[in-house]
């Protein structure tokens, strides 16, 4: 059985995003309303410049105790966030998450038009698995390597 690809495993076929304006209040709506962990902060037309995840929201608005309605989602987003084509195969997306520390990878099509975010949640089981063998024989080679 062929491994499956970003685009094919996401759960969520379409595009949440936002102004840089809008503020974190609205961010959390919108990903409430539309049951997702993340909202990409973009500009027309298919600029992304940041990613809010439901972890930004705790660490960077939460935890500082900023107004969320007053706060700016391009105070607190990740800027200029790593992105995946749609071929990328599930394993490849997952290692570079557990590798980089983050849950949420943009799918951007080689015209540079975005069709989404590929979520770790979006990855099966068997693929966490092998992804999480290749980190470990990373990690080995690194520490054999100096």
């Amino acid at each position: 059985m062929a491994e499956r690809t970003v685009f094919q495993s996401m759960s969520h076929k379409h595009v949440l995003s936002l102004g840089p304006t809008a503020s974190v209040w609205e961010a959390a709506c919108a990903m409430t309303r539309e049951n997702c962990g993340s909202v990409l902060i973009m500009e027309p037309p298919e600029k992304i410049l940041g990613i809010v995840t439901e972890r930004d929201l705790m660490t960077r608005v939460l935890a500082k105790a900023l107004d969320p309605a007053k706060t700016a989602v391009s105070a607190v987003m990740t800027p200029h966030p790593l992105c995946v084509t749609p071929e990328t195969l599930v394993s490849d997306a997952v290692v570079i998450m557990l590798e980089r520390g983050f849950r949420h990878l943009p799918i951007v099509a080689p015209n540079a038009k975005v069709l989404g975010v590929f979520s770790v949640r979006d990855a099966l089981p068997r693929e966490i698995g092998a992804a999480m063998s290749v980190t470990e024989f990373n990690e080995q080679v690194n520490d054999a390597l100096g």
